[in-house]
């Protein structure tokens, strides 16, 4: 069994970089408070990583 990720985005992209906002809507976020429950994989990872300031992550 793989282990899962939420994410849940609580600061909103506006002011960020593009790059930043693509990464939000790539992890597939809209809304503030919106969570989503993705797999751990290191492309996830990487992803939270650059954006982690926006971000509350706990496993599910």
């Amino acid at each position: 069994m793989s282990n899962k990720l939420e994410i849940t985005l609580k600061r909103s992209v506006i002011g960020g970089t593009e790059v930043q906002r693509r990464t939000v809507e790539a992890l597939g976020l809209k809304k503030i408070r919106q969570t989503v429950v993705l797999e751990d994989t290191p492309v996830t990872r990487g992803m939270i990583n650059r954006v982690s300031h926006l971000l509350d992550v706990n496993e599910a």
